[in-house]
């Protein structure tokens, strides 16, 4: 029989294989909220000096230009000129959210994207309709928690995105951990753990050691420069209080 016949007398149907897949993917990136107009020296300087704080922080971040405060701040030639200053500090900028048309505009040829965000809107008038009869009640969805019996290694990135995040064990230096609601670490925390993912103000971080290099709730942070001395190898919780991150150690 011909190679190129099957067993059954015809031939085989080629394989095709797909070049390339789509895949969702949780990223999780940093928003730099413009408060002035007219960046200036001043504005740089500040920039450059937290830049010198907290190099772990930004260092080859996804960043996001948040243009809410600024709707005014659309003139092309200074929007460029400050993406100028932004890039020549190796700031990774993607996206730009909260942006005017004219700003959008400007960004367009540094290849920055719109990030689209949520926002409160009116409702429409409700239109008159025939009675229709009661829906049945659904359950609420449940938070899926997830819950990881082993240490976290250095490069690991470790996401509860619906739900709370148990490590059992501990987490080292350059893995990060994300949750949409609370982060649990049973043993040292020595990388980054941001909880409240999605903007849950109410979550909280609870760790046995206390040695991380970020700590975040609902995008407020901290970083292993911040922390105060004293609390460093303690077991704590971290919390929001009045838009205040709060590190408290247990008694």
């Amino acid at each position: 029989m011909s190679d190129s016949l099957s067993q059954t007398g015809q031939k085989p149907v080629p394989v095709s294989v797909q070049p390339f897949q789509f895949r969702g993917l949780f990223l999780t990136a940093i928003a730099l909220r413009l408060e002035t107009d007219a960046p200036d020296g001043a504005f740089y300087a500040a920039l450059d000096a937290q830049l010198a704080k907290t190099p772990h922080l930004l260092a080859g971040a996804p960043m996001v230009l948040d243009f809410a405060q600024v709707p005014e701040f659309s003139k092309p030639a200074d929007v460029r000129d400050m993406i100028d200053n932004l890039f020549a500090r190796d700031l990774q900028i993607f996206g730009a959210q909260n942006a005017t048309d004219a700003q959008l505009s400007a960004v367009k040829g540094y290849g920055i994207i719109p990030i689209k965000v949520g926002r409160e809107t009116a409702m429409p008038e409700p239109k008159p309709q025939k009675p229709q009869p009661a829906a049945k009640r659904t359950a609420p969805p449940v938070a899926r928690n997830k819950i990881v019996r082993s240490p976290v290694r250095s490069g690991q990135m470790i996401v509860a995105e619906h739900g709370d995040l148990t490590v059992v064990g501990s987490v080292a230096s350059g893995a990060e951990l994300v949750a949409a609601g609370n982060i649990h670490v049973y043993g040292a925390l020595r990388g980054r753990a941001m909880a409240g993912a999605h903007g849950d103000e109410s979550a909280r971080i609870f760790c046995r050691q206390l040695d991380a290099e970020l700590l975040a709730i609902a995008g407020l942070y901290k970083t292993s420069e911040t922390i105060p001395a004293e609390l460093r190898h303690k077991s704590v919780q971290v919390y929001l209080d009045d838009d205040k991150l709060c590190v408290e150690a247990f008694e």
